[in-house]
């Protein structure tokens, strides 16, 4: 399917192109500002809560990378195929380049929030707060709601995107729970 790309407004194309520079720039620079944030708590920090500032961010820079890979290179087609499939015999698709882009960014940038989920469930396990029998225990709850948040999150309203980030939340989930298993919390 051939998707052809229009400009609406005068200088479209320019400040789309200036919006991909800034959104990059933040993509890039996001594991340096968190690190930076980490350094600035450290210090009000006790000394096992300090241990695990830096796997912490590590991990959330991964999975938030993560989030926004599998955004663009599963989600995004996903959600295109269905769009483009189900107009495809009544009209010519013709996206604005700025719709386009941010349809792209806000579901990359929602699913890389998204993908923190076991950082969380981690961080929390860690300092206590729950542990992996509990996380297990409400497992037919965490299906629900990620189907709940998979339709929130996705931009879309149609069903594959949202499935699809539903399942990898559900997979997310059940990891974290057992990484703390793992570290028999």
């Amino acid at each position: 399917m051939m998707v052809k790309f229009v400009q609406l407004a005068p200088g479209e194309f320019f400040f789309v192109s200036v919006k991909v520079a800034f959104s990059v720039g933040l993509l890039i620079a996001f594991p340096y500002a968190l690190f930076e944030a980490a350094l600035y708590f450290t210090p009000a920090l006790t000394r096992s809560e300090r241990g695990v500032v830096g796997p912490t961010v590590l991990s959330s820079a991964i999975l938030f990378y993560s989030g926004a890979i599998f955004s663009f290179s599963v989600l995004s087609p996903a959600a295109l195929g269905f769009f483009l499939g189900y107009s495809q015999d009544v009209i010519e698709s013709q996206f604005s380049i700025d719709q386009y882009f941010e349809f792209i960014l806000s579901m990359g940038f929602a699913t890389g929030i998204a993908f923190q989920v076991p950082v969380l469930q981690v961080a929390l396990g860690l300092l206590g707060v729950i542990d992996s029998d509990k996380l297990f225990a409400i497992w037919r709850y965490v299906v629900v709601g990620s189907a709940i948040v998979g339709a929130i999150l996705t931009p879309s309203t149609d069903p594959v995107t949202q499935l699809l980030l539903s399942g990898a939340l559900c997979v997310l989930y059940f990891a974290g729970g057992g990484v703390l298993k793992a570290l028999g919390r």
